[in-house]
């Protein structure tokens, strides 16, 4: 206990406590930026979820059994704040290399295996990045335990009370990263803000010590390391490859990103697949799946009604309410459903969203409970790019919207992971609806892969779409109702059923991802097994 003894400060239980709480605090935040970091190359699945757990509590718990080894072979307290020097210097430099790492990792990856490529890719991205400055961490508690417990009369509530203040700064740390910083600052300052919170714990240690800074060569180098961090990974781009964003930015549930072409504006919420909204700066039809989804208000007689009442769900930047607006001159009452406001906020900014078109900051089904209003046609676009909410997919929700649809109401469902596969996602989906509704038909679109799911327990449905189609006199909207016409295939169900209980659309997305990447890199992968890396290369 010697050392111990030469450091005043640890006779101070505030300072046990702050390291205690601010370590806690720091692996939850960790935690949380890692899953905004992998989110928008990962997604933000249950599947990307238990990878971060896992791996994190795998380190902690490593942590842990070193931390409490070492210190009884060396009870020297300037080893842990030396450790907690090294833990905040690698949190910081995750905003300026951890992208660069993930795209490495996916690269290498993509070549080496044929399935499981999303755990198996977030699985090492997690190990490479993140396990190490939270093993050392996980050395923190054992470590002060040892260096602070000197008799047995009062161990008890020593370790009680430390224990307490990890708890209660990783409680704190679980919240301040997802309602404060990482909405107002973005997940890169959010990182180094608890890298900077860790450096200043080990100074304060350090220089009240007063240790020689020969001795504690790590601080000062640690305190450039920081800087030069602050000043390369304050504002990271996670699409960096990229130079057409016109924003780049996060908010509570999403990554977002809005970038154009000399044709459109374009959003997304994942820099590697999908497109969630288009906005055509000629303002015609987009090419995309909205232009078949507007079947959906032919089938429940558009042209025949004076009105129309709309419903939403999955606003998005409002593509599909924006071209209803433009191509039908009815008396249209459209509501979206968008729980992310701040995707709103961009819809009025980049994407003309009208104003009369009013947006609901609520989440799709729980505004369904909510309501008693039916509608003529109700779009569920909730899908977004490899993420599928389970609760807004099992018979338990298609039943809330048929029930709040009108006698001939219409739903149209937007599924994005087309699969070639028999029992895929998509399988799953149309199966569940067809537990609910009588009629269903689906048209695959050529654009992206969606398939568009139109379902009603109106039997007259197709003769109604006919007929209003041939009512039309837009002639590009005809021309795309009569090629939707031409698509409109029935579905024949099977059993292939999900509940609020059993929804494995985690699993089933990540089947359609691997067979997306066989097929789409099929032709690199021989490339590089005749060439290696060079002629793959050569080839982009």
């Amino acid at each position: 206990m010697a050392e111990t003894e030469k450091r005043p400060i640890l006779k101070n239980r505030v300072y046990l406590y702050l390291t205690e709480f601010f370590a806690g605090m720091s692996v939850m935040a960790v935690e949380l930026g890692a899953s905004r970091l992998l989110a928008p190359y990962f997604s933000s699945s249950q599947i990307v979820w238990t990878i971060i757990i896992g791996t994190i509590m795998i380190a902690m718990a490593l942590g842990n059994i070193y931390g409490g080894r070492t210190a009884d072979k060396n009870p020297n307290p300037d080893r842990l704040y030396a450790r907690i020097i090294i833990a905040a210097i690698w949190i910081a430099l995750i905003p300026v290399l951890g992208k660069y790492i993930i795209i490495l990792i996916s690269g290498i990856l993509i070549f080496a295996v044929n399935n499981n490529f999303l755990i198996i890719a977030g699985f090492v991205a997690c190990m490479v990045i993140f396990v190490f400055p939270l093993f050392l961490l996980g050395t923190v508690t054992p470590s002060l335990v040892k260096y602070t417990v000197d008799n047995l009369d009062d161990n008890g509530k020593l370790v009680g009370n430390l224990n307490a203040a990890n708890t209660i700064g990783s409680i704190i740390g679980t919240f301040v990263p997802t309602f404060i910083s990482i909405p107002a600052v973005g997940t890169s300052i959010t990182f180094l803000i608890f890298a900077g919170i860790l450096l200043i714990l080990s100074a304060v240690y350090f220089i009240t010590s007063k240790i020689s800074m020969k001795k504690i060569k790590r601080l000062p180098v640690g305190m450039v390391i920081f800087a030069l961090c602050c000043a390369l990974g304050w504002k990271s781009n996670f699409a960096f490859w990229q130079n057409n964003l016109l924003y780049e930015g996060e908010s509570i549930y999403n990554y977002l990103q809005v970038y154009d072409d000399d044709r459109a504006i374009y959003f997304s919420t994942n820099v590697l697949f999908g497109i969630q909204s288009v906005y055509l700066k000629e303002k015609g039809l987009t090419g995309y799946y909205y232009d078949f989804a507007m079947a959906a208000p032919f089938m429940s007689g558009v042209n025949e009604k004076d009105a129309l009442d709309i419903l939403i769900l999955g606003n998005g930047t409002g593509t599909f309410a924006t071209q209803c607006e433009r191509y039908f001159d009815k008396d249209l009452h459209i509501t979206g459903v968008e729980i992310d406001d701040k995707i709103t906020k961009l819809a009025k900014e980049y994407f003309e969203l009208p104003e009369d078109i009013e947006v609901i900051t609520y989440d799709g089904r729980a505004y369904l409970n909510a309501i008693d209003k039916k509608y003529d046609v109700i779009m569920v676009d909730a899908y977004q790019d490899i993420t599928i909410p389970f609760q807004m997919s099992s018979i338990e929700f298609f039943t809330l919207v048929k029930d709040h649809l009108k006698d001939d109401g219409v739903m149209v469902v937007n599924m994005n992971m087309k699969s070639n596969a028999e029992g895929g996602i998509n399988d799953y989906l149309s199966d569940t609806i067809c537990q609910v509704f009588s009629e269903s038909y689906y048209a695959d679109t050529s654009a992206l892969g969606n398939r568009e799911f139109f379902a009603s327990n109106n039997p007259e449905m197709l003769d109604v779409f006919a007929k209003n189609i041939e009512m039309e006199e837009d002639e590009s909207l005809l021309f795309m109702m009569n090629r939707v016409s031409d698509r409109l295939t029935d579905y024949e169900a099977g059993d292939l059923v999900m509940t609020d209980d059993k929804a494995p659309v985690e699993l089933l997305g990540m089947r359609v991802i691997d067979e997306i990447i066989q097929t789409e890199m099929a032709y690199y992968k021989g490339v590089f097994k005749e060439g290696g890396i060079k002629a793959v290369i050569e080839n982009l």
